[in-house]
């Protein structure tokens, strides 16, 4: 009776699942009804015991599954810190992998306790097939700012050129790089073009070359103009001695004989000395006499003499 009984309330439960899960409550049903009462405490017992095994199995590989991924955190977070990663690298690094690491853990256990994972798998893929689609100007910014961060092309505090924009970078971070300029703008950058563009890096080296074309007229002494280029440049201390000054004559213009002068400094005296020069020329050439010209056209005029009628 007991059976007969349990077999109605199965029955009346409604159908509401897939046509395979049907199948198979029709296939529990179809063993129930052959079974006595004692088999059918049997097999209840049986699996409860079955489903606390499993239980205390997916608990047990939690808790291990959490202390191997706080091992293994510690353990990437040591060597990115070994191999000088930015800080905001490193922090979405061990961020992203904890994530992921959590997500298969989970679905290792859903498995342990007898649930198919076939759709947790399809849900997740299409999940990150979509969000990947939705975007991909942001990941591929975000691309280009772990390449930033590894490869390191320029660093807080260079001045660079990209993008069209010029300036000194005051932070890099993963998306984004932000620029002040000289008149104290700030600019940002997406990293996606900063990893594939050009970049002018004026910072990466240690020294620069100062270039400078002066022009004085025609008919002034080029000697004395070079002796008096020699003096400044000489008595300029932070201009360096290697690779040595050179001045020569450049070109002979349309208005002027131009003289050009190329100078070694250390990076961060190239804007002091091409000023400081640019105004000592200015002054030494006046006061020895030496013109400086501008851009000027001489007219002819001719007069053609005409007999009235």
């Amino acid at each position: 009776m007991f059976i007969s009984s349990f077999i109605t309330v199965l029955s009346a439960i409604p159908s509401v699942a897939s046509d395979s899960v049907a199948t198979h409550r029709k296939e529990i049903i179809a063993q129930l009804s052959q079974m006595s009462l004692e088999q059918v405490f049997e097999k209840i017992v049986s699996s409860a015991i079955e489903l606390t095994l499993k239980v205390l199995i997916a608990f047990v590989i939690f808790f291990v599954g959490r202390w191997l991924m706080g091992r293994l955190h510690k353990i990437v977070e040591r060597i990115l810190e070994k191999r000088n990663v930015e800080l905001s690298l490193r922090t979405f690094l061990l961020s992203s992998i904890n994530i992921t690491l959590t997500l298969f853990l989970i679905v290792v256990i859903i498995g342990i306790l007898g649930i198919d994972t076939t759709s947790f798998v399809a849900v997740f893929a299409s999940a990150g097939l979509a969000v990947g689609m939705a975007l991909s100007g942001t990941l591929q910014n975000f691309a280009g700012g772990v390449m930033v961060l590894l490869f390191k092309p320029y660093k807080v505090g260079d001045f660079i050129e990209a993008q069209g924009q010029s300036g000194t970078v005051k932070e890099i971070q993963i998306f984004n790089t932000v620029l002040n300029t000289a008149d104290n703008k700030t600019i940002i950058i997406p990293n996606g073009g900063l990893s594939t563009g050009i970049i002018n890096n004026y910072s990466k080296e240690g020294r620069r070359r100062v270039d400078w074309t002066f022009g004085i007229a025609y008919g002034d002494s080029y000697d004395q103009a070079k002796s008096i280029l020699n003096r400044l440049l000489k008595n300029d201390n932070r201009i360096l001695d290697d690779p040595p000054v050179f001045i020569a004559l450049h070109s002979l213009g349309d208005s002027s004989v131009n003289i050009v002068v190329r100078a070694w400094v250390q990076t961060d005296d190239y804007w002091g000395v091409y000023f400081d020069l640019n105004e000592k020329v200015y002054k030494s050439f006046a006061e020895a006499g030496i013109n400086i010209p501008f851009p000027q056209m001489d007219v002819h005029l001719f007069k053609e003499n005409s007999e009235s009628l």
